[in-house]
């Protein structure tokens, strides 16, 4: 499944970039097709804009020359491709071939993208200041500069995905932690697009529809509004587990349209202006709000943030642009940097009053809102290093028994949110219906759709096993070796 969605997601965005080629090219099988060596030259030649040397004919000596070449300037930009030979390309082997688009697509596309976030995400991008070694002494370093392009990739990934969260976090409720099952809901997609388009989407009625039908419409709007190629369909998002390479890939999308939108700088200052204005406003109110519900009941205190939180998100609908746009670069203006700090001050005071009315909560649904928040927390955090399976093992290890500790009181939460009854001794609400029905949502949205115990274990198992294995080898490894090349072959192998 995941091979199949590859396939369609690298084919798509490859005929969308070999539409700008003259004259353009379709890809039919990728698997096939890219057997010639002219499809990957034709790619490379639009994405870097040079031209490459080329055989024209088709027989298998011009096929395999056009491949060498294709190889031959990707290692030129410093590319490692591990396990990539003509052989395996001319034979169209789907590994092969997927794997070698994928480096393509990371390095042309993401990571080119992402580098304009780095620095102010505080990434090591070879772009920013402080993550090279200029000295000539380095530069004369391969190995060194291969380390840091290593490091520099994997910074690309982080850049996007808080690029992703940043976009989303101006949505409240919409949280994106990875590049999996965050985006199975559709949700993500849609937050998105209302950040950069705002007034396309209505967020709340996609709360109650379906995951395909929020993908479907995702995808519909990003086609005829945004322009925005139609990558992946919703069989191959809202699955337990989705392909991590083919939503990077469509995401990124969405980064390069939020580069491509056109501003004046005048335009940009006026609507700071404005925003910071309407931020200090929303400031104010709020406080004045604080006060003057300070000894109402639980019930009114909750129903007051409902009705100021629904105002203010009607309110911000047309400052989102600006609340999102130069946040990924790593110089602010004055009026920018204002702003950015209202937004933090308005959001901070927003979130203090939210966790204080949960710990107003009427007992025992504050002891469950507790512990669906610490059931959230250990699902948003991010996963140990895979890179160090023996750390990472023990560390999975405590987390298993953490989350199962929770699952345990899941029943029994379950049925007391289910029977309890809202109402006090004058037969008045306690809690308003809208905060009981987000408790349930979240218990059986965030809690048992994603099944992260499974997806712990299995990682857990994962590590258990290269652990076995290291140690399999490590105890084989009794003889001893003197000469120099011996050692060397025996780590090479390794």
């Amino acid at each position: 499944q995941r091979e199949f969605t590859q396939k369609k997601t690298f084919t798509s965005w490859i005929n969308s970039i070999l539409a700008k080629h003259t004259p353009p090219y379709v890809v039919s099988d990728l698997y096939t097709d890219i057997q010639q060596g002219h499809l990957l030259l034709d790619l490379l030649e639009v994405l870097s804009g040079q031209h490459l040397p080329r055989e024209k004919g088709f027989n298998t000596f011009q096929c395999r020359s056009n491949i060498e070449n294709a190889l031959t300037f990707l290692k030129s930009r410093s590319l490692k491709l591990i396990n990539i030979h003509v052989a395996d390309i001319i034979e169209g082997k789907p590994s092969i071939v997927l794997g070698l688009i994928w480096t393509i697509i990371f390095h042309f596309h993401i990571e080119e993208l992402a580098r304009t976030l780095a620095c102010t995400y505080n990434q090591p991008s070879p772009d920013c200041p402080g993550a090279t070694d200029s000295s000539p002494k380095a530069n004369r370093s391969a190995k060194k500069s291969a380390k840091i392009k290593e490091r520099w990739k994997m910074s690309a990934t982080k850049a996007l995905l808080l690029w992703a969260k940043e976009q989303c976090s101006l949505h409240g409720s919409v949280s994106v932690t990875d590049f999996k099952s965050s985006w199975r809901s559709g949700l993500a997609f849609l937050a998105i697009i209302q950040t950069l388009r705002p007034g396309l989407v209505d967020l709340e009625k996609a709360k109650a529809r379906s995951n395909k039908e929020n993908l479907k419409e995702a995808f519909r709007i990003a086609e005829l509004e945004l322009n925005i190629p139609r990558l992946l369909e919703p069989e191959d998002v809202d699955t337990v587990n989705p392909d991590e390479k083919s939503i990077m890939t469509y995401v990124a999308q969405f980064l390069q349209y939020s580069k491509n939108l056109p501003e004046s700088e005048e335009d940009m200052q006026e609507k700071v202006r404005e925003a910071v204005g309407w931020l200090a406003a929303q400031e104010k109110k709020l406080a004045k709000l604080l006060v003057e519900t300070e000894n109402e009941t639980y019930y009114q205190k909750y129903k007051e943030m409902m009705s100021f939180m629904e105002t203010f998100n009607q309110e911000k609908t047309p400052f989102l642009p600006v609340l999102s746009s130069k946040r990924g670069e790593a110089e602010l203006s004055e009026g920018q940097q204002q702003m950015r700090e209202e937004w933090d001050k308005v959001i901070s005071q927003i979130n203090e009053w939210k966790a204080r009315l949960e710990q107003m909560l009427p007992s025992p649904l504050d002891s469950i809102e507790a512990w669906l928040q610490e059931l959230e927390r250990l699902q948003a955090e991010d996963l140990p290093d895979l890179q160090d399976p023996f750390k990472a093992m023990s560390v999975f290890r405590e987390i298993i028994v953490i989350f199962k500790g929770l699952m345990d009181c899941f029943d029994s939460h379950l049925d007391t949110l289910q029977s309890f009854k809202n109402e006090d001794e004058k037969n008045m609400p306690l809690v308003l219906p809208e905060k009981l029905e987000e408790m349930k949502r979240r218990l059986f949205s965030n809690i048992r759709s994603t099944n992260p115990s499974t997806f712990l274990e299995y990682h857990y198992g994962l590590c258990s096993a290269i652990d076995n294995e290291v140690k399999l080898k490590l105890n084989i490894w009794d003889v001893k070796y003197g000469a120099k090349e011996s050692v060397e072959s025996l780590l090479e192998n390794w």
